[in-house]
């Protein structure tokens, strides 16, 4: 494939192509095409625990799926009601589906009644003190784990933690990341860095175009009127139950889900992977006076790990995270500081009601795209101001997203949604071509024909589909997220694994119980040396400090 014919395309908005129309001709030359193929895609999916009624179930993580603690691919989020299901690292987006689509089944062939609800937005929750928070037994580790927790409940409250999300984990091979740094004559940096870097500056282009995913894949336009206890808002009332915004996409993306204002400015918009260590650092390290209300310790039990901004890296709510895989009991930083970028977690993915596993095979394969375009095109540095302007393009789409002729700030100037984002599919469609020629086949462009009807057709969206289906179950989101996820659990009860399979999960439970087991008869020590430890390694130990 020659992609020479991307300059004749006219842009009309301006997209520097330069860049990306040079790294794509030296991918698709014959030694180099292979790295298409190459990198790795897991899936994180959150996803609460309900009665039939579509009320939230409150008893303990059922024993049989094994130690929250110790098991690879079954765990809890916040509660012990949350669950959070990982898949491996697979070479192609299809198989980490399948391996989600393995956990969804064996966890529904444990369920007994109980259902996994289909939507971001939860059910109908109790009151905050019946919602549970997630348990991983005695050992240090796991002790740290429940008291980062009960910091969260003090801080934002139970509810919001209900809250529930796909994340997306996406890394480039890195031979690619080689090959650019030798293409570039880049002497100065190590490999390490120049990938990292890499890794930063598509960050960068995330936050710049990660509107278009909310627009696109948003599909929390409403939510059940208890889940704000009572608080303030803007919302409008669709039923007694219900309230929602006629155009939203994401409400779960809005300040009405995960946002914190002690959060604000935390991290700016950065430059370098140094940058945005040294703002995570500054933030578990700098004291906020509410925070420090609380305290660390009521009536001799730790209630939250500090009463600093951030108590851990992982608490900065961020819609894309520069990651690594850290080692037991190493904070992210350190692991970023020593090792580098790894790969980038997308965090503001909406489950897919619609979707048995919450996510499409479609969907990945535009985030697929999304992301590589992100990786190769041209990502000029950002600063406070751009920073602004990206915030408030996401913060409108959330919002108001599916309003005719919404319009967002770009390069200075007003333009039209629909727009903007029909310019940036005609050049994710140079890199859908590349992917497809590849792994042979249209997939990749099937997806983005897709996305293009939905940017020409608003009611083909995700959150449009939402509304119409709460519409048709009385204006009630619990009667039609229960419904669904009925619906759901009845195609997962009629699949159930082969014998090998259910053997598999069996044995991995197990042994995660055993694992859990040894590390708590093991513990030696006590555990608040064990936690100054922890909270000690955030200041002058790592290489972020200044």
């Amino acid at each position: 494939m020659d992609c020479s014919y991307i300059k004749h395309i006219s842009w009309g908005i301006t997209l520097k192509s330069n860049t990306l129309e040079q790294r794509l001709n030296l991918l698709l030359k014959a030694e180099n095409s292979h790295l298409f193929a190459e990198g790795l895609r897991g899936i994180e999916r959150e996803t609460l625990r309900v009665n039939p009624d579509g009320h939230l179930n409150t008893t303990p993580h059922p024993k049989v799926l094994g130690s929250t603690l110790n098991h690879a691919q079954i765990t809890t989020d916040y509660s012990e009601s949350l669950l959070e299901f990982i898949t491996p690292a697979e070479p192609n987006a299809q198989l980490a589906l399948e391996k989600l689509s393995a956990i969804h089944r064996f966890v529904y062939a444990n369920l007994g009644e109980q259902m996994l609800w289909s939507q971001s937005m939860p059910c109908e929750l109790p009151s905050e003190a019946e919602i549970p928070i997630a348990w991983y037994g005695t050992s240090h580790i796991g002790m740290l784990k429940h008291v980062y927790r009960r910091g969260l409940a003090l801080r934002y409250g139970k509810s919001m933690q209900c809250i529930a999300g796909i994340h997306y984990n996406f890394s480039l091979p890195e031979g690619l990341w080689r090959l650019l740094k030798t293409e570039q004559g880049e002497t100065k940096q190590s490999d390490k860095d120049f990938q990292s870097e890499g890794y930063v500056a598509l960050i960068r282009n995330f936050l710049r175009y990660s509107w278009l995913l909310m627009y696109l894949f948003g599909a929390s336009p409403a939510l059940s009127k208890n889940f704000l206890r009572g608080k303030a808002h803007q919302l409008e009332q669709l039923s007694d139950d219900t309230l929602y915004l006629p155009y939203a996409t994401s409400l779960r993306m809005s300040d009405l889900g995960y946002q914190n204002n002690a959060q604000d400015g935390l991290v700016p918009p950065y430059n370098t992977l140094m940058e945005y260590m040294r703002s995570l650092s500054k933030a578990v390290r700098i004291p906020h006076p509410p925070y420090e209300a609380l305290g660390t310790k009521r009536d001799g039990e730790w209630v939250q790990i500090n009463t600093n901004i951030l108590q851990i890296e992982n608490e900065f709510y961020a819609t894309i995270r520069p990651k690594r895989v850290i080692r037991s009991g190493e904070r992210p930083v350190e692991a970023l500081c020593d090792r580098g970028v790894q790969y980038i977690e997308v965090r503001c993915m909406d489950i897919d009601p619609f979707e048995p596993i919450g996510l499409s095979l479609q969907t990945t394969r535009f985030l697929d795209a999304f992301l590589w375009f992100c990786a190769l095109n041209d990502s000029p540095l950002t600063d406070v101001e751009e920073g602004h302007i990206n915030v408030d393009n996401f913060a409108r789409t959330v919002k108001q997203g599916r309003q005719p002729n919404l319009m967002l700030k770009h390069n200075g100037r007003d333009v039209r949604l629909q727009d903007w984002g029909l310019e940036l599919i005609e050049h994710i469609a140079t890199i859908a071509q590349a992917l497809d020629a590849q792994h042979g086949g249209n997939e990749f462009m099937e997806s983005l024909n897709l996305q293009k009807d939905k940017l020409l057709n608003p009611e083909h969206t995700p959150s449009a589909r939402v509304l119409r289906g709460i519409r048709e179950h009385n204006n009630s989101f619990t009667q039609f997220t229960t419904h669904q996820s009925q619906w759901i659990a009845e195609q997962f009860r009629q699949q159930p694994l082969s014998a090998i399979e259910q053997d598999q999960f069996e044995d991995m439970a197990r042994t995660s119980l055993a694992e859990q087991a040894n590390m708590e008869a093991a513990q030696t020590g006590d555990f608040d040396a064990f936690i100054e430890d922890y909270r000690s390694r955030t200041s002058q130990q790592i290489c972020c400090n200044e």
